[in-house]
């Protein structure tokens, strides 16, 4: 920085003339100026390196959702750098009886809706999804040990055949329903929404159906389902000796 030297002048006396004062004032202003002349200008900015610039892409910049990578299924949220997809859910450990019937539901299913795809790993959801923070994970997951601790094993059955779709009516869903549990299901759900409430998150749906998905699809099939597969399907569920209550723990 350069700053010019500012030089004073003091009178011994009130009656010095305006005159006298004038030559003090015009070598300071001369003094700033010239002052200000010999200020060397600012050195040119280097260039960042792109291997740098690379590391830090804008934020408006925004991620292609390649949805041939994942079954045709479209975000109901868009992806966010930081935040991490989440919900709760109880696992459903599959037995070879139920692999059977499932085997059996979807031969009958895609005579209707061909593009069908069957489930890979089966639970039943005890909140929507929501986005969380990634320094958020550890704590929101302690607060869930926390709130579930006191709950024990149960038993529930799922045996009624129905059709979902998400909120979006993007996806398509056929699962079996909680007809004995559902008052258990109601408890765990409280205790979830009260983590979420927490983290000021979506808590779950008001009227909950408790179910296992067995098979999706792309788009909202639901009508066409309904019209003419799910009575025939809960006609082969009834008639089949298959049909079983489950057991799981909840933590």
């Amino acid at each position: 920085m350069c700053a010019a030297l500012l030089v004073g002048y003091s009178s011994s006396s009130s009656s010095g003339s305006e005159d006298e004062d004038e030559p003090g004032r015009r070598a300071e202003a001369e003094h700033e100026k010239d002052g200000d002349s010999r200020c060397p200008p600012p050195p040119p900015r280097l260039p960042i390196p792109t291997s740098v610039l690379n590391m830090f892409p804008d934020s408006e910049d925004g991620v292609v959702d390649d949805i041939e990578k994942h079954g045709g299924r479209i975000r109901t949220f868009p992806h966010e750098r930081g935040i991490w997809a989440t919900h709760v859910w109880v696992p459903y450990e599959a037995r070879e009886d139920f692999f059977d019937l499932l085997s059996l539901l979807m031969t009958q299913a895609r005579r209707v809706l061909p593009r069908l795809v069957k489930m890979e790993d089966f639970h039943l959801s005890l909140s929507q999804s929501v986005v969380l923070r990634y320094h958020w994970i550890s704590p929101f997951v302690q607060s869930l040990k926390k709130h579930l601790a006191s709950f024990h094993r149960f038993l529930f059955t799922a045996n009624q055949v129905k059709v979902y779709t998400n909120q979006e009516k993007t996806r398509t869903f056929i699962g079996l329903e909680v007809t004995a549990g559902h008052a258990q299901f109601l408890d765990l759900v409280s205790e979830v929404d009260k983590v979420m409430e927490e983290f000021d998150l979506s808590t779950f749906y008001k009227e909950p159906s408790f179910h296992i998905s067995l098979a999706w699809c792309v788009g909202d099939g639901r009508s066409k389902l309904q019209a003419q597969a799910i009575q025939e399907l809960q006609e082969h569920y009834r008639n089949s000796a298959l049909a079983f209550p489950c057991s799981l723990s909840t933590i």
